[in-house]
């Protein structure tokens, strides 16, 4: 692993914290954010913060920032994989809010690796701009962690398909205007064997987007029904019976993207002077003083989670892929993000309590609603036991069990 910056590294970094300082306003950097939620705002009464936002898109895009580890054919910044680790870094020390989504991140990049010309030229501008918002129509009710147990049916009709089916745990559905969707084409094969990845325009006929409000009554996820939906042949991506390698590639873009050190460093900061400054820290810590060992804890593996992502960069800096490392990086990325959930819900006691985000509550009201977030963060993206599966075998060379 290389700590260092190189001279243009440096100078590139400068850059960064250079348009920072001009463009991101000290009201905005300040504003409140959950924990645990990366890119997330928190409810933002300032119009005039509503209002930078809105425009944020426009000036990334400007710097070709917002997709910056896109090529500049399509439209993206063409950065290094040391630039784009210097730019997420820099973004995410100042809270501000960085590219990303599954357009950005998932399917965008996905679209590049298996797409045809006429999909490239009719997909990637439109994410670029924030025209098109995608969901991911992956996870059904028996098919989780065993995702190639899948079961919505994709029959070719002609020059169709005709999509039956449920998908479920859809987040933004309700908003997307597009959907990277992979269903069963071949019954009869393997079931790796069988599946097919298409492109969904959401809008289609047959589609039907039903809530999934969670325990902080937020409306994030979604169960979709396919119910003899046409989407033409030009809706395939890649090889008819391969879409789970297309799919695979989808899932380590999502896996490689979901860690964040500097976010748990910040959340560790925060409840450090939340212990220091505030009554309430500063009672429970009294009461039970093993609370600061669980804060040098969290600080230490917050460091711990940063060497796992200068692992992950060194490797693609070489042109390596990191498989099992990207699995090493999101369970214990995810894990941390439960233990610090714990942690702050003592600090706290009873007024981690309080879910409104009244003033007078402690910290506005976010270790509850951070404890109730981080249940999801071990199954998103994967659960822990399918992480630790792909290390034992791809990482120790252990038998499949």
């Amino acid at each position: 692993m290389e700590f260092r910056d190189t001279a243009e590294e440096a100078a590139f970094r400068a850059k960064v914290r250079g348009f920072l300082d001009a463009e991101f306003p000290p009201e905005v950097a300040e504003r409140p954010v959950e924990w645990g939620l990366f890119n997330a705002s928190g409810t933002i009464v300032n119009p005039n913060i509503r209002e930078f936002l809105r425009g944020w898109t426009k000036k990334l895009n400007e710097h070709g920032w917002g997709a910056p580890a896109w090529p500049k054919e399509y439209g993206g910044g063409g950065l290094s994989v040391k630039e784009q680790f210097i730019l997420a870094e820099e973004f995410a020390w100042r809270r501000a809010p960085r590219p990303g989504g599954i357009g950005h991140g998932w399917a965008g990049p996905t679209i590049m690796t298996y797409g045809t010309d006429e999909q490239k030229a009719e997909y990637l501008p439109k994410i670029i701009s924030g025209e098109h918002h995608w969901c991911q129509l992956f996870s059904e009710p028996g098919a989780g962690s065993d995702l190639a147990s899948l079961q919505t049916r994709a029959i070719r009709d002609g020059d169709d398909y005709v999509i039956n089916g449920q998908k479920i745990w859809t987040s933004g559905a309700h908003g997307a205007h597009m959907g990277i969707l992979i269903a069963r084409t071949a019954p009869d094969a393997p079931k790796h064997r069988g599946i097919s990845y298409f492109l969904l325009d959401m809008k289609t006929p047959g589609i039907t987007v039903r809530p999934l409000v969670n325990m902080l009554s937020s409306h994030e996820f979604n169960e979709v029904f396919f119910e003899d939906v046409r989407v033409p042949r030009s809706a395939l991506l890649g090889e008819e019976n391969r879409g789970w390698y297309a799919a695979t590639t989808t899932l380590d873009f999502e896996r490689s993207g979901i860690g964040s050190s500097v976010n748990h460093q910040l959340i560790t900061k925060d409840l450090v002077r939340f212990a220091r400054e505030n009554e309430t820290g500063r009672a429970n810590l009294a009461a039970n003083p093993n609370l600061r060992l669980d804060l040098a804890d969290a600080a230490i593996e917050a460091q711990v989670e940063g060497l796992i992502s200068y692992r992950i960069i060194s490797m693609q800096d070489r042109g390596e892929i990191p498989n099992r490392e990207a699995s090493i990086a999101k369970l214990f990325s995810s894990e941390l993000d439960v233990r610090l959930s714990v942690l702050g819900m003592k600090l706290g006691g009873l007024h981690a309590q309080v879910n409104d985000r009244e003033v007078h509550s402690s910290m506005g009201g976010r270790f509850p609603r951070f404890y109730m977030h981080a249940t999801t963060s071990p199954i998103g993206g994967g659960t822990s036991e399918i992480q630790r599966n792909i290390i034992a075998m791809r990482g120790l060379g252990l038998p499949r069990g």
